[in-house]
């Protein structure tokens, strides 16, 4: 451990914020439930991945980065993925059904992997995928038949929640017989309890599958979680991190099948839950035409440090809100600060009051608090250590803010002069012309009572003002 700073962390099973104590702090432990791969990350998708990224920065500057282990898995084998390789099939496709899910898997596992490092993530030390961990999942579904905790029944094995009611709801607050009032749960015949949910389930000879005890099939959903952790982390380990809208059933089925397995209370110790984005006070949808993948946004010319920016300007247990207006907001922020640290080297460390934000669980916006006043004192050296410890102001992430050596003086006069003759003549043509072509070479144009600035953005590009 190379640092006294205490952190703290609200932790959803307890429902309160405690100090965090690793089972062993030469070996601190976070799984984070990654994507299931079948299509580009949406803005909601980034939001953990943002999020549990500053906590592993965090736990590697408190403990070191040799003794923090951060794995975040592949869905790789899902209804969703099987759907969009069958689409391809049926638009004429080369290859059978297996392989162009193991295509459309590889494409968007890139796809992912780019979006998030140009959000400034860094790669876990682990990234499993599901199909690699069959064996250890058949193992671990043996092993709770045996135990009494699940049963076979026409090709798939459930877990008998029953086996474990005392327990279940723990982590979302709901006992068994309300969730089964008020469940949306598939309902089969082969079911002994409505609750009781899927481990193993049957695959078509087309489909991906692989051979069990129970017949050719495929794993569900919740224990791929539950089998790779326990390889990967061990029985027990530290925290167990993922949006809000994971905590039922996803993560509550993890921990009865989990503990089960391991024959007591023991999994995770720490959950950490981030809540829902929106946009522009609405929530994400497409019928809204609020729906944005990180793609889209990139694509749009929104680096991807401005994205990281606006997410980290709200805690992670409050809803976010992406606008446009605080994008922008951000993108004259970082432009400020890089400029206040350009050519510097950063300070030993981190401010202390930034640190401290930080280890108050996740405070992510007091910390932007804090380098704001770091920036307003001149504080640059201080201010770009405390802005990597974050992820930000990074070499790699800013290709975007550098300013061309262009000067446009020329230009914002020539624009100056088209809207004061417009002003006499009340004919504004040359002015929007004008305002047009620059816009169009990529520069925002602002107009005041003081005069005319041209900023050029990260898309500028000054061949496209020849002969204007």
């Amino acid at each position: 451990m190379t640092s006294n700073t205490v952190i703290k962390l609200h932790n959803t099973k307890t429902r309160k914020k405690s100090e965090f104590t690793p089972i062993d702090a030469n070996n601190v432990r976070m799984y984070l439930c990654g994507p299931t791969v079948y299509d580009r990350a949406h803005l909601g998708n980034a939001r953990p991945v943002v999020v549990f990224d500053v906590l592993y920065r965090l736990l590697r500057q408190v403990y070191g980065a040799a003794h923090v282990t951060y794995v975040r898995n592949f869905t790789d084998v899902d209804d969703k993925i099987n759907a969009t390789a069958l689409e391809r099939k049926e638009a004429g496709a080369p290859g059978t059904l297996e392989q162009l899910v193991a295509e459309r898997t590889e494409e968007t596992i890139g796809w992912y992997l780019n979006d998030m490092g140009k959000l400034g993530a860094l790669e876990p030390d682990h990234m499993p995928r599901a199909t690699q961990y069959i064996g250890q999942m058949v193992a671990m579904i043996e092993d709770l038949i045996t135990k009494g905790h699940a049963y076979a029944a026409e090709g798939h094995v459930l877990f008998a929640v029953d086996s474990w009611k005392q327990h279940y709801g723990a982590l979302s607050g709901r006992s068994v017989d309300d969730m089964i009032a008020g469940a949306r749960v598939e309902v089969a015949p082969y079911k002994k309890n409505p609750m009781d949910f899927v481990l193993w389930k049957p695959s078509t000879d087309e489909l991906p599958g692989w051979d069990s005890p129970w017949g050719r099939g495929r794993p569900g959903w919740h224990i791929e979680c539950s089998a790779m952790a326990q390889e990967l982390l061990g029985a027990t380990f530290d925290i167990h991190g993922g949006g809000n809208d994971l905590m039922f059933p996803h993560h509550e089925n993890e921990i009865a099948q989990s503990c089960c397995a391991n024959g007591d209370d023991s999994f995770a110790r720490y959950w950490l839950h981030n809540e829902m984005l929106q946009v522009e006070g609405k929530k994400m949808s497409k019928s809204l035409g609020n729906f944005f993948t990180v793609h889209d946004l990139l694509d749009q010319g929104i680096p991807g440090e401005v994205i990281r920016f606006v997410f980290l300007q709200t805690h992670y247990r409050k809803p976010m809100d992406w606008t446009e207006k605080k994008a922008k907001e951000a993108e004259a922020t970082l432009r400020k600060w890089r400029a206040l640290t350009a050519g510097i080297e950063p300070a030993a460390n981190a401010a202390a009051a930034v640190l401290d934000a930080l280890a108050d669980d996740l405070n992510t916006a007091g910390a932007i608090a804090e380098m704001h006043k770091l920036a307003a004192a001149g504080d640059g050296p201080g201010l770009l250590a405390s802005a990597r410890l974050m992820g930000l102001l990074s070499d790699a992430l800013g290709e975007w803010a550098e300013t061309p050596d262009f000067d446009l003086s020329a230009y914002a006069a020539q624009l100056l002069e088209a809207r004061e003759a417009a002003m006499q003549s009340k004919d504004f043509s040359q002015v929007d012309r004008l305002k047009a072509a620059f816009v169009a070479a990529g520069l925002e144009v602002r107009m005041s009572k003081a005069g005319v600035e041209l900023v050029p953005g990260p898309g500028f590009d000054a061949a496209k003002l020849e002969g204007l």
